[in-house]
């Protein structure tokens, strides 16, 4: 059984495969007549038992096509009870109805055969303005529009380039992970799941994804596997309001920005973006080498202020800006803001995309902390000033509509015109080794995107996918992966909190300010300056020079807040605040807390205070 199971995977494993539903293997049943097959919502009949080509004929696989096949008789998938609100249940009724996923080496696919039906719903606005040249000129790969010829049954291909699976020198991997809900490193240690993932499971009946495709070359938009889970997951957080979106696979998020950058902004049209007036330097230096101005707008507690982006919009001047374009996209974090910690309400996030849309601005929403909005910040407690983890309720104790509905609406939720494109990313929520995440757009951005990646990244590692598929999917499932991110907010929260609490214990309050993070990983310090005995004759960068320098003196490494700043550089005016950027993210609640104390101490010996 074993030998007939590899041999058949290995037929599947040739360049240019046989199609799924003409070869069966010794473990499935054969192919059922097209007029049994199940009859599913309009766009998985299309996208995945007809044709592999996108509806603008840009996208051919190079391998098979994903498609979804019923062992049980045709049942029409229904539409859930309210379309705007996909529970877990719906997802688990669409899979059941659908059938199980085939999906071979390099298979097609794309969110439109996992998403569940948009009757009712807009569809985007197009935005070949915005495009650059670059962009506009990608076309699609040549080997993959051979992907049209592999309809044809009976073909045997020797087009592709695809190597056999028999020569990769992998035959599993395992891998010990936690069992709902028993998420912790000490639990996982005595109650974890062990999984293996095969060479040819898929062949044995084992699995729906396997080291024999995961291992070889994929579609640029990742495996069909893992993209029906993030589509679902998609799905249940952000519920894109119109009919045409998308999601891709990317190399993490930094990867994927660069690529959106280059799609919406040219050097030679002299394009802006806009973004908080301190923001993740990576995607500041990212943006930079491409000759792409960027211009801060003022922050509060909240982050980025709509009032401010609508008269910078309305006011804007090229000549007072360096001969900059008004500027036609955003870049923001919305949650937990990298490097101030900063978290948009529910409406300011309505007002900055009413302003984007009355100025037509494109948005970038990059949530890698969505996921990690925090409790409310009690005040000091006994645990948190004893550098322990000051405990909230268990995951398991909350059930996952509560948590879902606990999170602010992302500005995907709320676009109907299909001008956001949301970055996700499985680093900062599962592992950042994996560099996987993936897009959401609408469907004309997510191909421009996609047609990018063909020629660059070409998606992310096959290991990488098959490890989160065999977590995420099989293993956890949405319920399980959603009771995961609802343990990660419980251990953040009492991260953040032994953080303040040693703040309020070390820190000089008549130099030293902050607001308690809300989401995310970072603490933002304000430090007064005017305050410092050498005020007069020190710039700020100086003083933040000192107070740097004393903290490594002192064993303590935190960011300096000029890392960060938007407009930097020779033509950028000198800052008139200093902030300071800690994580609580990593050390121990005992490091962390000693840490602050000695953060503090470099600034009291700064000052010169007692």
């Amino acid at each position: 059984m074993r030998r007939a199971a590899k041999l058949g995977a290995r037929a599947r494993g040739v360049a240019g495969l046989v199609t799924q539903n003409t070869r069966p293997t010794p473990s499935s049943p054969a192919p059922r007549p097209a007029s049994s097959r199940i009859q599913t919502h309009d766009s998985i009949v299309s996208r995945s038992l007809l044709h592999s080509k996108s509806r603008d004929n840009n996208s051919e696989a190079l391998g098979t096509v994903a498609k979804l096949v019923s062992d049980a008789a045709a049942t029409p998938v229904l539409a859930p009870k309210n379309p705007q609100h996909v529970t877990i249940a719906d997802i688990l009724d669409r899979r059941a109805k659908a059938g199980r996923l085939v999906a071979g080496t390099a298979a097609y696919s794309d969110s439109d055969m996992f998403k569940g039906p948009s009757s009712g719903k807009p569809k985007a606005k197009r935005w070949d303005y915005h495009l650059t040249d670059e962009s506009k000129a990608r076309e699609p790969c040549m080997l993959k529009q051979a992907a049209k010829h592999l309809k044809k049954p009976g073909l045997i291909s020797l087009g592709g380039g695809l190597p056999c699976a028999e020569n990769f020198p992998i035959e599993s991997l395992s891998m010990k992970v936690p069992r709902v809900p028993h998420f912790s490193e000490e639990a996982t240690r005595e109650l974890g799941s062990e999984l293996r993932i095969g060479k040819y499971d898929v062949a044995a009946g084992e699995s729906e994804y396997d080291l024999s495709i995961a291992l070889n070359y994929g579609q640029s938009t990742g495996s069909a596997q893992l993209m029906r889970f993030v589509t679902e997951h998609t799905e249940l957080v952000c519920r894109p309001p119109y009919a045409d979106w998308r999601c891709a696979l990317t190399v993490g998020s930094t990867g994927a920005l660069e690529q959106a950058l280059r799609m919406l902004c040219d050097r030679a049209r002299h394009d802006a973006v806009l973004t908080e007036e301190y923001s993740f330097s990576t995607a500041l230096e990212t943006a930079a080498p491409l000759g792409i101005h960027l211009f801060g707008v003022a922050m509060d507690a909240q982050g980025l202020l709509p009032d401010a982006m609508d008269a910078m919009l309305r006011d804007w001047d090229p000549a007072q800006r360096g001969g900059a374009r008004r500027p036609h996209v955003l870049y923001t974090v919305p949650s937990g803001q990298n490097p101030t910690g900063a978290t948009q309400g529910e409406q300011r996030r309505r007002d900055i995309y009413d302003v984007a849309r009355r100025h037509d601005v494109f948005i970038i929403e990059d949530e890698p902390y969505y996921f990690l909005q925090m409790l409310p910040y009690a005040g000091k407690t006994e645990a948190a000033a004893a550098g322990g983890a000051q405990k909230t309720s268990p995951a398991n104790e909350e059930s996952v509509e509560d948590f879902l509905a606990s999170l602010i609406p992302s500005l995907l939720s709320m676009d109907t015109d299909g001008r956001v494109l949301r970055m996700d990313s499985f680093s900062k929520v599962v592992v950042p080794g994996s560099r996987v995440g993936w897009i959401t757009a609408s469907e004309q951005v997510a191909e421009r995107y996609i047609r990018h990646a063909e020629v660059a990244s070409q998606g992310p590692s096959g290991v990488s996918q098959v490890l989160l598929h065999r977590l995420l999917d099989t293993h956890w499932g949405h319920d399980g992966y959603l009771r995961w991110l609802m343990h990660l907010r419980q251990e953040y929260t009492a991260r953040r909190d032994v953080l303040l609490a040693a703040c309020d214990a070390h820190l000089p309050r008549d130099v030293v300010s902050w607001n308690p993070p809300a989401a995310g990983m970072f603490h933002w310090l304000k430090i007064a300056h005017e305050a410092h005995p050498d005020a007069g004759s020190k710039s700020v960068l100086a003083i933040e020079d000192d107070i740097f320098n004393r903290c490594i003196a002192k064993g303590v490494l935190v960011a300096r807040g000029s890392w960060f700043r938007t407009e930097r550089g020779e033509h950028a005016s000198p800052p008139t605040d200093l902030f300071f950027r800690a994580t609580f993210a990593a050390a121990t609640p005992e490091n962390m807390a000693e840490a602050i104390r000695r953060f503090g101490a470099a600034v009291g010996e700064s000052f010169g205070l007692e």
